[in-house]
This record gives structure tokens, C-alpha cells and sequence, in this order.
């Protein structure tokens, strides 16, 4: 038993020892683990993806609701401070949670990454380290331990050295270069196509360029300003539905159905261009105006990815038919024509929404190449047919039946004449400067304001062609210009303003308006003098020596003023001498009243040329200052308005594109604050309205029935003609009509001769008074209710008697009138004086001669 023991006890231990399995799943091949860590990597990207585009999405809705580009559901919209208010307490509370989150995720990043590099230990994590010790310990030894794995396969003996084997960790290779492939990408697309990308909302605020129209006071286009761009805005309501369809059909047909770029179109456009000559494009209306508006016109993928991009956003942005409205009022139709309203104008002289089929189907074809569908280009046939080819697709989309298209086909076209369009050009040219001056040269060029004016057209032109036929009669006197002015004193409404005979007349400078010209008025200015003696307390029937008198100035020649006939006429009263235009009486009373006096009775009364008072004398009185024609019509309303001067005012309303009121004449609208002070007395304002009516007063000089007297109607008016024959003026009005007439030469060459109130400046304001008076209702002054009008000897300034040679009628301030008649027997006594002084005249010249 004991031997038996024995024998098992070494038979069990020479037994050999049977190897133990291990635990646990199989070790999978490598590129089992490859591709499971790549899904993996790939299905947390797409994660992360997803991720942000929601959060953009968010953003961007939030920030779209916020603009007011796409409106929420519920609750009314927040005034604009409260959704501001909110909007940045919501921003600041995001940008807290992100800073926290932020911090938190670079602690956790920079754990991670030092775990994954083998610079930190698995375990309880240290404190962290500043984020730019990061990189500090990577060397090229570490680098290595990156990429490589050292792994222990076996050990078969114990003296044997431990064999290593390296292998590369393909799954972070591969991941590193697809994240790095990934960014290059990302920010190769961002340079492309979203790199300095314009706001879809520059649609709506960035101004475009706009035409200012200046009108009459009915409303007709005088003249349109614009630079490069003639455009005014016009609501799709106001665009005929023809103009729309055409539109459409000729340029998108599937407008109102795509989201802003139509992939079939493109396909279309690319296997044209392909396979014919002929370029065809494959741009919908949005596409067209994203590149006009936002975009350039170049040729690149860079251009039209933007495009698209663009399209897309403005889709979203807008209504159809707002992006349909301003592709209508942005697109070229030819020359400096843009948007449809201006091109119906340009080429039918008809607002947009008076257009019929035939005019829409040739506008609609035009935008696609204005230059050569043009009809004023040289192959007119072009045009009609691309109009042929609107009118084709109009059928076949089913706007139009096939007698319709046959029928537009066929019908003649009236285009409007292609002309220079501009009308009362010396008015324009003013009041583009007045414009100019107080809103500035930018927004008069591209504002596009509408500017109401308080000119009448018809009058104008009416005005103009008296004007012109006048002067072409005077061309044998050496006359070459001429200019008028016609306002209402009332208000100072500028109703004609011809600065000369012909604006398009450069060889005689034409273009130059005399009415804003400083030249020397002549006679014209004495009711001035006048109106300063009456108001130290002269009267009309004072008597005044008209004899030869000479004034020795120091420093200046002798000066002896003459009339204008060379004749002397003794004593007459102040109103002869004003009524006659006689210049000696005229300087006497200067003389008497002082040359200072009278530039300051001027300037107060509206003169503004009068600056420099050393340069004026006792000629000041016949005209031997400069004026303008617009100071004497200002100088002219105080008088017919009884001492209340207005200025002249060539505007009535000025709006902005928008229509918003930027200025309104409130006088000449609602008759309201035309009168601001009181500068000349009512009695010598009347007194002098007075006596440029009296036509009995100015017999003597202009005879009783020359062109300053018009029957039946009581006008006041004045000559003026210079010593120098340079200048020939008439200056008249009523109480609610003012004419300023002048001829001349705008080179200041002497006239051959001119008699005024017969030939030159008087016939036109005769002219046209008689289209502004009414022979039904009589004009006539209304005289102030402490004034009188008495008869008196115009000798003796008394009652008349029955030896009085003549009688006149005379104002006078009630209580100041005479009360006493003159004497036959003065007048007895004065015969019998002058007979002797002839007689004694009459011997002295016979004992001259002999």
C-alpha cells in the first residue's frame, strides 16, 4: 500500500501542468477597432453639428423677430424699448451661462487632453494649470509616446530581455487629420462665400439713388434732378397689372412658387449656354435683385454662391411682392432710366399705372439689355421683337388670350419725343439753387424730393413767348435780351420768371438769368425818393423848382443833372414830377432828404445790392445803383401792400421720398404770416400807388395814351431807362399782381435808342398785365379810411376857383385838407407877370441880334 502511494505520489508530480485559459472576450483585430472608434468620432460629430445649427437657427429667429424681419405668434408686439430692454437683459444672462460654461469646458479640455497625451496620471486630477503651460512639456519624446504604444507581447524566458513592439494608433491619426481637414474647409467656405456677405435688410434701409422732381404749382414736371440714376420710387399698386404679368412671364414665370433660386432655371440656363452661341441666364427676379442692390455685376462662382445665399435670405425676409416692388423700381430701363415709373415717363409720358398691354410688353422686355431692345436705338425692329416674345410668353403663361397678343402686336406705339426735358429753365436753375442751399447738393441730387413751386406753367410759357417775340422785333435797336418777372405782392409767389429771351441761346449768353443779374435801374427807383419825402412830411401837391442847378461835390467833378428831353419846366408839384419821371426835382429832393437816407430807406424796403455807400451819390435817385429784379419786385409789394414788404418766394411745398413734409409756404397756402412788420406809413404806400396811376399826372411826359395806361383799370407803373442806354425797365402792379419788365444786352452794350413807355421793356409789361387783369371786375386801389381825395387848383394848392387853369384831384390826411379857394385875381396878376417877362425876353433877344 505503502509502495502503491508511492508510485502515484510521483507519478502525479512528473505529471505536466496543463496551461490556464483567460478571461474575457476575444482581442479583435485592428481594423474591427479602426472602424468602430471612426463611427464613433463621425456619430459625436454629427451630433455636435446638429447642435449648433439648431442654436444658430434659435439665434438667428431671435434676432429676425427682433428686426422686425419675421413676426412672432401670441402676444402683441413690445414696443420697440421694451424688446431692446429685453433683449440685451437676454443677452447678458446667455453670455454669463456661457463664460461659466466656457471655464468649465477648458478645465475639463485641458484634463483631457494632458490625460490623453500621457502628461497626467489616471486619477484624482491635480490643480489645474494655466492654459499656456500646456505645450511647455512637449517634446519630440513626447510626441512620440503620442503616436506610438509600446506594448509587452511575451516573455519566454526570465533571463531573456523583455521584447517592446510599437504600433500606430491609427483611430487618433485619422481622427487629428479630419478635424484639421474639417476646419480648413469651414473656413475655406467662410473667405468664399460668407466673408463680408451684405445684409439682406440693405433692401429696405440703404437709400437708393432718387430723382427730386421740380413742379408748378398744378402739379406738371417743370425738371427732374438726378445723378446717373433718374429714379423715382413707386408702390406695386400703382404699377399697371399688363407691366406685372409681362414682368413675370418675360423674367420668371415661376416667381411666386420658388424660394428665391430655381435649380431647374440654372440647369436650363447651363445646358443652353452649353449647347448653343446664345447666353441665356438662369436668374430669378430675387437673384436679379440681389446682384443690382447688393452684388456686383462679375461673372465668378463667388458672385453667384453669394447670390443664391442671398436669394435664399431675402425670401425669407420679404414678401413676393415687396422683393417683386423693388426689382420694378431698381432695374435699368435704359440711359440713365431706372425703375418703371421714370422709364413710362421717359418713353410714353404717362404715369406706370396708365400703361396698356402693347407699352407694358415692350417696358418688360427692356431691363434684360436696355441698349440694345431700345426703341430710339438704330434697329428699332429689335425692339419689336423682344416685345413679339413678352407678348408669346404672356400667352403661353395664360395671362393674355391669343386676340389680346394679336391685338398689341399690331398696335402702333406713341413714343414721346426725345428731347431735353426741362421747362422755365431760368426758374429751375433758381430754385435748384435755393434747394441746394438749404437742404445741400447730395439730397438734391439723389433725395429724390418733390418740390411744389408757386410757378403756373401756362403763364409762363405765355410770359416767355411775349418776351421773345418782343425782343426778335427789337433786334434792328441793337436789343438781344430780354427778361420778366411776375409775382402776386400778396404773398410773393414767383408766378413767371423769364431770365431772358432764350435759354438755349449761349452764343448771347442765354443761359444767364437776368432777373437775378445786378443792373442799374434807371428811373425806376425814384417812388423810393419819394416815399422818404412824403414820409418827413411832403404832400403830393407841393411845388418843386424844375431849373438847372449844379452841385460842386468835393472830390468830384461838377454835377448837373438834365432831363431826359433837356427841358425845364419851372415849378411843378411832386406828383408831376414823379408821374413825368423828371430828374432834376428827383435830385433836388435827394439833395434835401441825403444820399445815406435814402440807401437806408432802401435796404429797410428790401434793396440788397446797396453795401458799399461811398460809391453812391446824388445819382442814386436816377438809378445809378445796381439792383436786382427781385429787390425792386420786393420794393414794389410794399407799396401795394400799404407799407408791408414780402419776399419773393418760389417754393410752396417741399417733400421727401417718403412724402414727408419738409417745408410749407404757409403765407401762399393758407394765407397766414405773409406780414411781418410794418416799414413804410399806409398813407405814403397809397399816395404813391396813387400817383403811378395817374395817368392825367403823366400826359405831360408819356402822352395820354401810351402803353403805361390801360382803360378801365387803375395800375400803377413806372419806367426807368439809364443815361447810358444799357438798361430799360417798366415795373407795375396792382394789389395782387406785380410785373417787372427789362431789355437790354447781357454784354453791356449800349442800346441804339429806346423810348420809354412807346418801345423796348413797356409793350411787354403791357402785354402781359393784359393777361392778368379782368375787364369784368375792374381793378382798383383800395385807399385807407383816414385818406381824402378833394379836388384843388393845381397852381396854388387851394380850392379850385373859377380862373384856375387847372383842376386835379389830391390826397390828403383828413383834417389836413384846404378849406379856402384861390383868387381870380392871382391868377389875373400872374398873366399880366408873365406877358411882361416875355416881353422884356423878347426885346432883349431882338437887342441881342441886332
Amino acid at each position: 500500500m505503502a509502495v502503491k502511494k508511492n508510485y502515484q505520489k510521483s507519478k502525479k508530480n512528473h505529471q505536466p501542468k496543463q496551461k490556464k485559459s483567460k478571461r474575457g472576450r476575444p482581442r479583435l483585430p485592428f481594423y474591427v477597432k479602426w472602424q468602430r472608434s471612426l463611427l464613433v468620432k463621425i456619430k459625436k460629430n454629427k451630433k455636435k453639428i446638429k447642435q449648433k445649427q439648431k442654436k444658430i437657427k434659435n439665434q438667428f429667429l431671435v434676432l429676425a423677430k427682433f428686426l422686425g424681419i419675421k413676426k412672432g405668434r401670441g402676444r402683441p408686439k413690445l414696443s420697440f424699448s421694451e424688446r431692446f430692454k429685453r433683449f440685451c437683459q437676454t443677452q447678458q444672462e446667455n453670455f454669463t451661462r456661457f463664460k461659466k460654461r466656457f471655464r468649465k469646458n477648458k478645465k475639463s479640455f485641458e484634463h483631457k487632453i494632458l490625460k490623453f497625451l500621457g502628461l497626467k496620471k489616471v486619477g484624482r486630477p491635480k490643480k489645474s494649470k494655466a492654459f499656456f503651460s500646456l505645450f511647455s512639456p512637449l517634446k519630440f519624446s513626447n510626441l512620440k509616446k503620442i503616436l506610438f504604444q509600446k506594448k509587452e507581447i511575451a516573455y519566454f524566458q526570465i533571463k531573456l530581455k523583455k521584447i517592446k513592439r510599437w504600433r500606430i494608433n491609427f483611430s487618433l491619426f485619422t481622427s487629428l487629420i479630419f478635424s484639421l481637414l474639417f476646419l480648413l474647409l469651414s473656413y475655406g467656405i467662410y473667405d468664399f462665400v460668407f466673408k463680408d456677405l451684405p445684409s439682406a435688410n440693405d433692401l429696405s434701409t440703404q437709400q437708393q439713388n432718387l430723382t427730386t422732381k421740380i413742379l408748378d404749382r398744378n402739379g406738371q414736371v417743370l425738371y427732374r434732378i438726378y445723378e446717373d440714376e433718374n429714379r423715382t420710387l413707386v408702390p406695386l399698386k400703382s404699377v399697371s397689372e399688363d407691366l406685372i404679368n409681362a414682368t413675370i412671364a418675360i423674367e420668371d414665370k415661376s416667381f411666386y412658387q420658388h424660394f428665391g433660386f430655381s435649380p431647374l432655371g440654372i440647369l436650363r440656363a447651363l445646358f443652353a449656354n452649353a449647347t448653343s452661341d446664345k447666353t441665356q441666364g438662369g436668374s430669378t427676379i430675387t437673384q436679379q435683385l440681389v446682384k443690382k442692390r447688393l452684388l456686383s455685376n462679375e461673372r465668378t462662382l463667388q458672385r453667384k454662391l453669394r447670390e443664391i445665399l442671398l436669394a435664399l435670405v431675402v425670401e425669407g425676409a420679404y414678401e413676393k411682392d415687396e422683393i417683386l416692388e423693388m426689382y420694378l423700381n431698381t432695374v435699368p430701363y435704359g440711359g440713365s432710366t431706372y425703375g418703371i415709373e421714370e422709364a413710362a415717363w421717359r418713353y410714353f409720358n404717362k404715369r406706370a399705372k396708365d400703361l396698356n398691354l402693347a407699352e407694358s410688353a415692350l417696358l418688360a422686355g427692356l431691363p434684360q439689355a436696355p441698349s440694345l431692345y431700345s426703341p430710339f436705338g438704330p434697329n428699332p425692329e429689335v425692339a419689336q421683337n423682344r416685345q413679339a416674345d413678352v407678348l408669346r410668353r404672356m400667352l403661353e403663361d395664360g395671362y393674355i388670350a391669343q386676340e389680346q397678343a394679336d391685338e398689341a402686336r399690331m398696335e402702333k406705339l406713341q413714343f414721346r419725343e426725345d428731347v431735353i426735358d426741362i421747362k422755365a429753365p431760368h426758374f429751375v436753375m433758381y430754385v435748384k439753387q435755393l434747394l441746394a442751399d438749404i437742404y445741400g447738393e447730395n439730397l438734391v441730387a439723389k433725395g429724390g424730393l418733390e418740390v411744389r413751386t408757386t410757378l403756373d406753367l401756362n403763364l409762363q410759357e405765355e410770359v416767355q413767348k411775349i418776351v421773345s417775340d418782343e425782343i426778335n422785333r427789337l433786334k434792328n435797336l441793337q436789343i438781344t435780351n430780354g427778361a420778366a418777372l411776375v409775382t402776386n405782392p400778396k404773398t410773393g409767389e414767383i408766378l413767371a420768371m423769364v431770365g431772358g429771351a432764350n435759354y438755349f441761346d449761349f452764343a448771347h449768353d442765354g443761359q444767364v438769368n437776368v432777373v437775378l443779374r445786378p443792373r442799374q435801374p434807371g428811373s425806376s427807383i425814384k417812388p423810393l425818393t419819394y416815399s422818404l419825402a412824403f414820409e418827413q412830411g411832403k404832400k403830393p401837391n407841393d411845388l418843386i423848382e424844375d431849373t438847372s442847378v449844379t452841385y460842386q461835390i468835393v472830390g468830384s467833378r461838377p454835377y448837373t443833372p438834365r432831363n431826359y428831353d433837356n427841358r425845364f419846366r419851372g415849378k411843378v408839384t411832386l406828383r408831376e414830377a414823379l408821374a413825368s419821371s423828371y430828374n432834376v426835382p428827383a435830385v433836388k429832393l435827394l439833395a434835401e432828404l441825403g444820399v445815406q437816407n435814402l440807401i437806408n430807406q432802401g435796404q429797410k424796403l428790401g434793396i440788397s445790392t446797396w453795401n458799399d455807400p461811398i460809391r453812391f451819390g446824388l445819382s442814386l435817385t436816377l438809378g445809378a445803383g445796381e439792383v436786382l429784379m427781385l429787390d425792386m419786385a420786393e420794393l414794389y409789394s410794399t407799396f401795394a401792400n400799404l407799407g408791408y414788404p414780402v419776399q419773393t418766394n418760389a417754393l410752396l411745398e417741399v417733400r421727401d421720398a417718403q412724402g414727408e413734409l419738409l417745408y410749407s409756404n404757409n403765407c401762399a397756402l393758407n394765407d397766414t404770416n405773409c406780414y411781418t412788420s410794418l416799414k413804410l406809413s399806409p398813407r405814403v404806400a397809397y399816395t404813391i400807388s396813387d400817383i403811378l396811376s395817374d395817368n392825367q399826372a403823366r400826359t405831360n411826359a408819356f402822352g395820354s395814351y401810351s402803353v403805361l395806361n390801360i382803360p378801365k383799370q387803375e395800375v400803377a407803373v413806372k419806367t426807368g431807362t439809364t443815361n447810358s442806354m444799357k438798361d430799360n425797365w417798366t415795373i407795375g402792379y396792382t394789389t395782387d399782381r406785380l410785373v417787372a419788365t427789362w431789355v437790354g444786352n447781357n454784354d453791356n452794350t449800349p442800346m441804339s435808342h429806346v423810348a420809354s413807355g412807346i418801345t423796348g421793356a413797356s409793350p411787354i409789361w403791357n402785354k402781359i398785365f393784359l393777361i392778368l387783369l379782368d375787364d369784368f371786375n375792374p381793378h382798383r386801389f383800395a385807399m385807407p379810411s383816414n385818406l381824402l381825395k378833394i379836388k384843388i387848383c393845381a397852381s396854388t394848392g387851394t380850392l379850385p376857383c373859377s380862373a384856375c387853369p387847372k383842376v386835379v384831384e389830391e390826397i390828403f390826411v383828413a383834417g389836413t385838407e384846404p378849406t379856402r379857394a384861390c383868387s381870380d385875381q392871382y391868377f389875373t396878376d400872374l398873366a399880366k407877370e408873365q406877358e411882361l417877362r416875355a416881353l422884356e425876353a423878347a426885346s432883349h433877344q431882338s437887342g441881342q441880334i441886332f
